[in-house]
């Protein structure tokens, strides 16, 4: 519902207005003015927030022009009751309102026509678009921002005049906001009129298509990474961006949505938002030989349909998941999986999925992830360099359901947390929980709180005891570096803000190298000097996106989890974990059910096993289940060589192959038949006979 500070603006709001009309029907002047000061700073605020209040006023018609026309109408009210109303600012108000709202409609019209305009049918990024065609510049932001609050505003002038007549005789002032008010207005509409028009739009959606292929036919792209999905689905292409960069073909990504181009990660690859169907099927990609798909979802028709590419799904993630099993994946030429596992869930699902069309390819993200090499060795535990072992507590969130089993954190986190922080030898306890943590569960997000509490609190008695040692002046280095370190990323990545729309975004969008690669190496250091810049047996709970999930894996020695993709990526560390049992359904089912724990400490919810993990990150000949953990890594993830960036390329080209493979024997066969061999491109984008009535809903006949 909003914050505080929004709830008590939308209430300031709301109350305001009936103290507005009983201050018209007192009347007094000074009341209304106050009241109408109030609603006009509490409305601001909520839209410069840019609040969810405001759209459900709308919902209830209480929206932005009818709070303004009721607020007007009452300063007639007041007028009236000022026995103002045979004088003329009294019918010089009501004309000028009237005007005013009169100007609504082509100033609606104009911002949605030249929003409209400049949306482009195909939005790029890093193609060169800018020396193909003409894209003029966006109009200026603060036109187009909020641009109905704006226009409304532009009443305030009129509203203050009257209001100054009301109290003092003659009505200059009063006709000076009038005139203020209609003039304003209708200059904002005559400033938005040359944007609709000519040199300051963009070209027509055919003009830019046929720059696109012009771009299409110049670069020759090999691999595409197709993807379609919400804007809460970023995440699931973000992904697969390290790996499309390091493809030894052409690659491209296609989006389907421009809400995912919005929020994609910055990469090097030349990236193709195209929301029509059939634009998207207009395109020429006949020099594309593999499609990439990381979902499942109705849009993938309009790619599956072209014979010429083969089609490999490849997901975003692996798990026991329903979702990894899907039997829309038969639709594809191939399923590529990480490892073994992957292949045994299809055959023991049988979905259709052919063994013959799975190729286990690894996990090209997880090479981050680095494996176990320092060795506890000290007398009280500590490891070889003198530092604390680390144990990293990460549990995922609640989940919609309200399953016991989904999270680790309400039964059993407080246990665990105060296990690692009383351990004896010590260890230093990492805290990094689920972003999502006490969204849907009160429960969990009063769990959290006592956590973060009581990891703080051991962090507190460490730092002093004097046992523990620390390094004051390595540490101020390390701080002084992240300071460098931050304002050198925001000078890169603040250095041209965000484009004016999506147009100028296509024309500017062309990603700089050499600052990606910089950004690139200022994040690594900065993770190397924020692990510096404070002790190494401090208890921390990680907060924010930086440092990752991954960074915490590299710092850590062991991890404390639930059932979660957390736990998949943790086993490629090949380090101790250990997973919570919160539904209580025994160690055997749990084992059972979900593969991935097979290889770990198994946690009830008193969390009484703990000292399983602690022997293994201590002492590796105490390590029970170490092969176990080898053994499942491999079956899960495949073997570390060759690299799995490696095995990857590797079933892109076999696959490249097999689509070359067929099209030339496709060539042989029509030209054996007597049949044009241009008959292949039948079903190939590029084919710009589609008639203007097809939507995205054509046939993949």
């Amino acid at each position: 519902m909003g914050s505080a500070a929004e709830l008590a603006a939308a209430a300031l709001m709301i109350l305001g207005y009936p103290a507005l009309m009983l201050a018209a029907l007192v009347p007094s002047i000074p009341a209304f003015a106050a009241a109408a000061a109030v609603t006009y700073l509490a409305d601001h605020y909520l839209h410069r927030k840019g609040s969810y209040l405001i759209n459900r006023l709308s919902k209830v018609r209480a929206g932005l022009s009818i709070r303004f026309l009721i607020r007007q109408l009452m300063l007639i009210l007041l007028l009236a009751r000022l026995s103002h109303a045979d004088d003329l600012i009294f019918y010089g108000a009501i004309a000028c309102f009237i005007a005013f709202y009169g100007l609504q409609a082509p100033h609606g019209a104009l911002v949605t026509l030249i929003r409209s305009r400049r949306r482009m049918p195909v939005a790029t990024r890093n193609i060169d678009l800018k020396s193909r065609i003409r894209i003029p510049d966006a109009p200026p932001r603060r036109l187009l921002h909020r641009s109905v609050e704006k226009m409304l505003h532009l009443d305030l002038f009129a509203v203050v005049g009257i209001l100054v007549s009301a109290v003092m005789d003659p009505d200059v002032a009063g006709f000076v906001g009038v005139g203020l008010t209609v003039g304003l207005g209708c200059l904002y509409v005559a400033v938005l009129l040359p944007y609709v028009r000519g040199s300051k739009t963009p070209p027509k959606a055919d003009v830019v298509l046929a720059a696109v292929d012009d771009w299409l036919a110049a670069y020759r792209p090999e691999t595409v990474l197709y993807f379609s999905g919400s804007k809460d689905s970023a995440y699931q292409v973000n992904m697969w961006l390290e790996t499309m960069e390091q493809l030894d073909t052409r690659p491209l990504i296609i989006l389907r949505e421009r809400a995912i181009l919005n929020n994609l990660a910055p990469t090097t690859v030349p990236v193709i938002c195209v929301p029509g169907g059939v634009h998207l099927m207009n395109l020429d990609l006949s020099t594309v030989r593999v499609a990439l798909y990381a979902a499942n979802v109705g849009k993938n028709i309009h790619m599956l349909r072209v014979p010429t590419m083969k089609h490999v799904f490849i997901g975003h993630g692996d798990s026991d998941k329903l979702a990894s099993v899907n039997p829309y994946s038969k639709v594809y030429d191939e399923v590529w999986t990480a490892g073994r596992a992957g292949r045994d869930r299809y055959a023991i699902a049988d979905v259709g999925v052919r063994d013959d069309d799975i190729v286990e390819v690894g996990r090209p993200q997880l090479a981050p992830i680095q494996s176990r090499q320092a060795v506890p060795a000290g007398p009280r535990g500590e490891a070889a360099d003198g530092r604390c072992p680390t144990v990293l507590y990460a549990p995922t969130w609640e989940g919609w359901d309200g399953n016991p089993g989904n999270t680790s954190i309400v039964l059993a986190g407080e246990n665990i947390v105060n296990a690692l922080v009383k351990a004896d030898p010590p260890v230093r306890v990492l805290y990094k929980p689920h972003p999502f943590t006490g969204t849907v569960s009160k429960e969990a997000g009063s769990a959290h709180q006592r956590i973060t509490a009581l990891v703080e609190k051991a962090a507190a008695e460490r730092a002093a005891d004097p046992r523990f040692a620390t390094d004051a002046a390595a540490e101020a280095r390390a701080k002084a570096d992240l300071a460098r370190i931050e304002a050198r990323i925001a000078e890169l990545t603040g250095t041209g803000g965000d484009r004016g729309d999506e147009a100028e975004a296509t024309r500017e969008g062309i990603v700089d190298v050499h600052k990606h690669e910089e950004i690139a190496r200022l994040r690594a250091e900065w993770d190397d000097a924020y692990w510096r810049s404070f002790p190494t047996y401090e208890h921390r709970v990680i907060k924010g996106a930086a440092p990752r999930l991954y960074d915490c894996f590299n710092v850590s020695d062991a991890m404390v989890s639930d059932i979660s993709s957390v736990v998949s990526d943790f086993i490629a560390s090949g380090k101790p974990y250990a997973v919570t049992d919160s539904a209580e359904v025994g160690v055997e089912e749990f084992k059972q059910q979900n593969t991935a724990v097979r290889a770990a400490v198994i946690l009830s919810n008193s969390a009484a096993e703990l000292g399983g993990l602690l022997d293994a990150v201590r002492d590796p000949s105490r390590d029970s289940l170490a092969e176990d953990r080898g053994e499942l890594k491999r079956y899960l993830l495949g073997p570390d060589e060759p690299k799995s960036i490696d095995q990857f390329n590797t079933a892109v080209a076999n696959l490249g192959l097999k689509a070359e493979a067929r099209n030339v024997g496709q060539q042989s066969r029509l030209g054996a038949a007597g049949a044009d061999p241009a008959q292949l491109t039948n079903a190939v984008p590029g084919q710009r006979g589609a008639s203007a009535g097809e939507t995205d809903g054509v046939s993949a006949g």
